[in-house]
């Protein structure tokens, strides 16, 4: 649905931030975007978002450059959102219901069905208990998975997530797992984390950003199983991955799988 065709962004300063970037988010259901800091996952979603503008290159949507107008823009932000790291980002309004409303109210959708919509959100991750809850007394995971609901109660086609655990403890991290598998059931999602145990769990797909460039791209069984490319790219093998190679196991997708196979004994 998105396609990244030899993208290039240079920031003002002469910083070049992408370069020659080639991204088919066809590849699978989750998609994911892996990389040190700084090397060029953030402003590559910026851009993916129109919030910046390629130096060259283009962002392909339904097999059409994006424009860079109001009206287009406007309009495929419907159906192209992101939820940004930091949830204080996108939760403005002092309590649940409000926020999550805010953007069906803004595009004049009746409150009849603007309240069925909020809680199918809330529903979604898990938070129909938070409706009428004070922002300010939420938790900085609660927060998370209302960001979450802020973007869902959109309907996009495609959710960008920027490091959607940071910041969180193993069982919050496992929700927030579990609520991006459900929702990748009927929309694309391209993800970016650090956390590697993630990206190798639930993603279909991924590509590794070094200093702007993709160096290196596959399904997640492959790619890290490339010790010299993660170096490279300072990045650290998942634990399932370690277990394969010191234990001499089959590949397991994910914990379950592993968790299946130890419970027979053979571990």
């Amino acid at each position: 649905m998105i396609r990244i065709r030899e993208l290039y962004y240079r920031y003002e300063d002469g910083t070049e931030a992408l370069q020659n970037v080639n991204i088919d988010m066809d590849r699978g259901k989750i998609v994911g975007v892996i990389g040190a800091n700084g090397s060029g996952k953030s402003t590559l979603f910026l851009n993916i978002m129109g919030i910046l503008k390629p130096t060259k290159g283009s962002i392909e949507y339904k097999d059409r450059p994006i424009e860079y107008t109001k009206r287009y823009l406007r309009e495929y932000r419907k159906n192209v959102n992101i939820v940004f790291q930091n949830p204080e980002q996108q939760i403005f309004y002092s309590n649940v219901y409000d926020d999550i409303a805010f953007s069906l109210r803004n595009i004049g959708i009746d409150e009849k069905h603007v309240r069925e919509k909020v809680m199918w959100a809330l529903e979604q991750v898990d938070c129909l208990d938070l409706i009428d809850k004070p922002v300010h007394f939420l938790s900085y995971g609660q927060k998370k998975r209302i960001a979450i609901a802020g973007v869902l109660v959109m309907d996009s086609k495609v959710l960008l997530m920027d490091e959607p655990t940071s910041g969180l403890d193993p069982h919050m991290t496992k929700e927030i797992k579990d609520i991006i598998l459900k929702i990748s059931k009927d929309k694309n999602i391209l993800i970016s984390s650090h956390d590697m145990d993630l990206i190798y769990e639930i993603c279909d797909y991924i590509y590794i950003l070094n200093k702007g460039s993709v160096i290196c791209q596959g399904e997640p069984q492959d790619v890290f199983l490339d010790g010299e490319l993660l170096e490279q790219a300072n990045l650290v093998k998942p634990w399932l991955v370690k277990i394969y190679e010191n234990l001499h196991t089959p590949l397991f997708k994910d914990e379950e799988e592993f968790n299946s196979f130890s419970g027979k004994g053979i571990i």
